[in-house]
């Protein structure tokens, strides 16, 4: 018998997400374009390949399915149980051995048709013998679209049940709604278990988790159990009774004294009744809970009559508790916790097990022999070595010197450092380089060297050494600087000019209106050229010419006239000579008109069915979608799929 994590079952995906992957899959990872030189066993292999593709992720996923669901024969009686409770045995079994049977299915399918394709005699055979094969299949896990719905339903619904393991130390709490129950896990474990007034707030198992002597215990809160025949009831009760029958646990039986929960005692001593064949062979313990309102001793003498046999029961103890006081809270889980190790102990000892483990151990006590009593013996050194251990003063410890100051104490780290000499252990914490301590290297007399260099720059100062001299300028020299001063201005003007046009996103204009734009001429230049300084007074008979047109004449006017009236009588003559398109062919003129009327027909046709600009356009039909005709993909980001 094995133990299910739940959690770890994979997606069932519906029927047509279910066919959809595997077909997706089949076209991502196969080959997809057959030439036409391809000879017909290699068009055969082509189309086998991806049935055989095809067929085998059906049954990897199908069996992946299987294989993780869990089988009811192999679990844990309690997890096959609250299975039959929740989701119905036979409905589970139906459901899974339907998939189980769309496997083989599937696998005959591509095994028939992978015997046809063996004599596919032509391409659009083949083609359609591979169609048929995964449409079957398809077929074939559509039908199976109510059983895999149901299975994700029964999936999510294991992944929500808590972790229960049937093999450790377990308290089992169980009575009649609204006793107390799920308060008193809140009390003792972590568990958060919702607490209402009402009846039936649990409508399903709880775990919680205590400590106690350093072991882990679990406890799990049942839904309230009313007092009526077993087939009648119902799916929250059931699952009370389930974990009662399979769990090897210890029992607490919860009482209301008070009977604020809607229930008389007397019902539920009958309820303990009813259900005491569970609590057989299981340590039993039976809580009197809200003794905050009602005590026992505060009951009539009938209502404690009906307490009598269970008092008087030695396997059965009754306890009192409120959970709204925490009285007895700790007693309960401390005596529950005694009792099952007590009863766990029993049981091992009852089995063959604890015979092998028992002779191995033995214990032998020599029996004196002539009653003469000999002690051990301990050399004289030893004892004198540990008289000396004993005298010898224990060392003190940091500990110790804490108590001994009290608040005058400071923890002291450097009296630990016994490598560096004691003149420097309490120094400031020194600067390192290379292993040195920067400190030891410093001149002591440094402040006072200072001090001299300071006096002699002093002295440097007054006597004049660091004045810079005077240079008077001439006018010559004022005049360049200031042409200088002017050259860098427009020099840096320019740069950014430069880099603000360079920069723009605006289109650019030809050379010839960029030029008109900026204004580009000789009496901007000398007039610029003259504020910058250049003299510019012997350029007035400078090679300034206009510039000649690059276009090559035609000729003398005589001649152009001669050959424009040539070219045109040649143009006419020429258009005349030549027969329309239209007309070639067909001597007769209404033929004609007919001919042209029954063109125009057809290309109107083929234009309004095909959706065409004119009867230039074509149409070209799509075979396949984009993504296919494209070819196949590399390996790339979409192999995660």
């Amino acid at each position: 018998m094995s133990l299910y994590n739940f959690k770890k079952i994979a997606v069932v995906p519906t029927a047509k997400d279910f066919i959809d992957i595997m077909l997706s899959k089949t076209q991502r990872k196969t080959p997809t374009v057959v030439h036409k030189h391809y000879k017909i066993s290699r068009i055969r292999s082509f189309y086998m390949r991806k049935i055989k593709y095809t067929q085998q992720n059906f049954h990897d996923r199908l069996s992946q399915i299987l294989t993780e669901f869990p089988k009811l024969d192999d679990v844990h009686p309690f997890y096959a149980d609250l299975m039959n409770v929740l989701y119905d045995k036979d409905h589970y079994k139906l459901a899974l051995g339907q998939l189980n049977t769309a496997k083989h299915l599937i696998d005959n399918v591509s095994r028939d048709y992978l015997r046809l394709l063996k004599y596919g005699d032509s391409l659009y055979r083949c083609k359609q013998l591979k169609r048929a094969a995964l449409g079957r299949m398809a077929t074939i896990m559509k039908r199976q679209g109510a059983n895999l719905t149901y299975l994700e339903q029964v999936r999510q619904h294991l992944a929500r049940l808590p972790s229960i393991d049937p093999y450790t130390r377990t308290i089992i709490i169980c009575g009649f709604p609204n006793v107390g129950k799920s308060s008193f896990i809140n009390k003792i474990t972590r568990a958060d278990v919702e607490v209402q007034p009402y009846a039936f707030t649990t409508k399903s198992l709880y775990v919680g988790h205590t400590d106690y002597k350093y072991l882990r215990w679990q406890v799990i809160d049942t839904p309230g159990i009313l007092d009526h025949p077993l087939e009648e009831r119902n799916v929250i009760e059931m699952q009370a009774v389930t974990a009662l029958a399979h769990l090897r646990a210890c029992v607490l039986y919860f009482l209301d004294l008070s009977e604020q929960c809607g229930h008389l005692l007397d019902e539920q001593i009958k309820l303990y009744e009813s259900i005491k064949p569970l609590f057989a062979n299981k340590p039993l313990i039976i809580v009197a809970n809200k003794t905050d309102i009602v005590k026992l001793d505060d009951l009539t003498s009938e209502r404690k009559a009906l307490l009598k046999d269970i008092e008087e029961d030695p396997n059965v103890a009754l306890l009192e508790m409120s959970t709204i006081t925490d009285f007895g809270v700790m007693e309960v889980k401390s005596a529950a916790c005694e009792k099952l190790l007590t009863y766990r102990v029993d049981q091992k000892m009852r089995t063959k097990k604890v015979d092998g483990i028992l002779n191995r151990l033995h214990v032998t006590i020599p029996e004196p022999r002539d009653n003469v009593e000999r002690p051990p013996c301990i050399p004289d050194s030893i004892l004198m070595k540990k008289q000396q251990l004993a005298d010898k003063r224990k060392r003190k410890l940091e500990r110790d010197i804490e108590l001994e100051e009290g608040d005058d104490y400071v923890l002291d780290r450097n009296k630990h450092y016994v490598e560096i000499p004691e003149e420097e252990r309490y120094d400031i914490i020194p600067e390192i380089w290379e292993g040195h301590n920067v400190a030891d290297y410093i001149d002591p007399d440094i402040f006072q060297k200072l001090e001299e260099l300071e006096r002699e720059e002093e002295v440097r100062e007054q006597s004049g050494m660091y004045i810079v001299p005077k240079i008077e300028l001439d006018d010559t020299l004022r005049e360049i600087k200031a042409l200088a001063i002017k050259i860098r201005e427009k020099k840096f003007i320019l740069k950014d000019e430069a880099r603000v046009n360079k920069q723009s996103n605006k289109p650019k204009l030809p050379r010839t209106v960029a030029a008109k734009i900026r204004n580009r001429s000789v009496t901007r230049l000398r007039s610029e050229m003259t504020e910058l300084g250049v003299d510019m007074t012997d350029t007035d008979n400078a090679h300034f010419t206009k510039t000649k047109s690059r276009s090559r004449s035609a000729g003398p006017v005589a001649k152009r006239m001669k050959m424009d009236v040539d070219k045109r009588s040649e143009s006419k003559n020429r258009s005349v000579s030549r027969t329309p398109r239209n007309e070639l062919g067909v001597k007769d003129v209404a033929m004609q008109r007919r001919v042209s009327k029954l063109a125009h027909l057809a290309i109107s046709k083929k234009v309004r069915k095909y959706g065409l600009k004119g009867e230039a356009d074509r149409f070209i039909g799509t075979k396949k979608p984009k993504h296919l005709f494209a070819g196949k993909r590399g390996i790339g980001k979409t192999e995660r799929r």
